[in-house]
């Protein structure tokens, strides 16, 4: 992730010197309301993804929904990045099973609430960012102007129709949305970003770039071109579209995934567990299932069916993962969390910075194999892409339901 020291060349606060980092010093008038100190401070990453993106991070607020160990990651590598502000938002109070795998809360914190715990201890990673606590329990807000104050909503480890609810009240304020959750060895990464417009840079070839659709989700939408190092730098904008989360339990596997035997065989089977507990939680069966044989068996049920939805091999969901990802279930490993974490935050960052393809739409992590697939769900075909959102007049009532 990005660092918060300063580069070799940069010392007491002062602009990097012209030979270690010129470029840098150069795009100050670009970005003068970045400060000298700030432009040291932040040196690397500034190189890394340029000092207008730098301007648009240090400016976002953040709001984080749940404070556990995977959000414990998140905010660390969003405040050591810059961001100007983040907003812990948690109705939760400490409890000892929050001391294993977190590292903002102490046995002395035990009994508070968990937002408030937190912060004095992520506000000492960087004095620069302001960090906010909201105790009350948001998980179903229904005013947009709540989430339209906010440039990006993450929320972490908490249950489908929670999440679902605050995809929604994104969605409708038209603002970027992430979900996350550690099950163990296990994790997902979620992004629902409505229509999200990016920039990928890459050396010109001599056949021109076509404006057109790339995939049902994506088109190229523009190009520009620079000089860099006696090479032709092309920067291709591009834009890609979502689908909410709500939908993305039911969506199928993309096409190509379908018409092929040999890519079906290698979908991970983590993908149908996690389908299977976002149905076991959305049909009120609880948040987690117990190790009573009647839940296990519920279980099983609910993930065979997902299976059998996603045109997935009946051999490839073998009893053994099942017992290992309920077995795992509830629990919080540092490794993992640190790994989601990390991924979140870099993908927040790329989504503020407009840099680089963001996550479509589902990121599984399975930490005992050390695999991370990505799998891209909507609940379209070749010919029929993934309409845009419509506009919302910010004074028109609407309900999150």
């Amino acid at each position: 992730m990005a660092e918060s020291a300063s580069a070799p060349g940069a010392s007491n606060g002062a602009a990097p010197a012209p030979d270690s980092a010129g470029q840098t010093v150069a795009a100050i008038p670009q970005a003068d309301t970045i400060s000298a100190d700030e432009i040291a401070l932040y040196d690397r990453q500034i190189r890394l993804w340029g000092v207008q993106a730098q301007e648009k991070i240090r400016t976002a607020n953040i709001l984080l929904v749940s404070i556990k160990a995977l959000a414990n990651e998140v905010a660390k590598n969003l405040v050591l990045a810059g961001i100007g502000s983040i907003t812990l938002a948690d109705h939760e109070v400490v409890v000892d099973d929050d001391l294993g795998a977190q590292f903002f809360v102490s046995e002395a914190d035990i009994g508070k609430n968990r937002a408030e715990a937190a912060a004095p201890q992520i506000q000492k990673l960087n004095p620069r960012v302001k960090v906010n606590v909201i105790t009350r329990d948001i998980r179903t807000e229904q005013d947009v102007t709540f989430y339209a104050a906010y440039d990006v909503i993450i929320a972490t480890d908490l249950d489908f129709l929670s999440l679902s609810s605050l995809d929604s009240g994104a969605r409708l304020a038209h603002r970027p949305f992430y979900a996350g959750a550690s099950h163990g060895f296990y994790g997902f990464i979620f992004a629902d970003l409505g229509t999200h417009d990016f920039v990928v840079e890459r050396e010109k070839s001599n056949r021109p770039t076509r404006l057109a659709p790339e995939t049902a989700t994506r088109s190229v939408i523009g190009t520009t071109t620079k000089k860099e190092s006696g090479k032709t730098i092309e920067m291709v904008r591009k834009r890609e579209l979502y689908t909410p989360l709500l939908l993305v339990n039911t969506c199928p596997l993309p096409p190509d995934m379908q018409n092929s035997l040999r890519k079906l065989r290698k979908v991970h089977p983590l993908l149908t567990c996690i389908r299977a507990l976002w149905d076991y939680q959305r049909n009120g069966h609880g948040i987690l299932p117990s190790h009573s044989t009647t839940d296990l068996q519920l279980f099983t049920t609910i993930a065979t069916e997902k299976h059998k939805e996603l045109q997935l091999p009946a051999e490839t969901l073998r009893s053994e993962f099942l017992r290992s990802f309920l077995q795992n279930l509830g629990s919080e490993l540092a490794p993992v969390t640190a790994f989601l974490g990390g991924q979140l935050a870099q993908d927040v960052i790329n989504v503020l910075g407009q840099r680089e393809q963001p996550i479509q739409n589902l990121m599984l992590f399975d930490g005992e194999e050390s695999v991370g697939p990505i799998y891209s769900l909507h609940p379209i075909f070749p010919d029929n892409p993934v309409p845009a959102m419509p506009t919302i007049a910010p004074d028109v009532p609407v309900l999150v339901v």
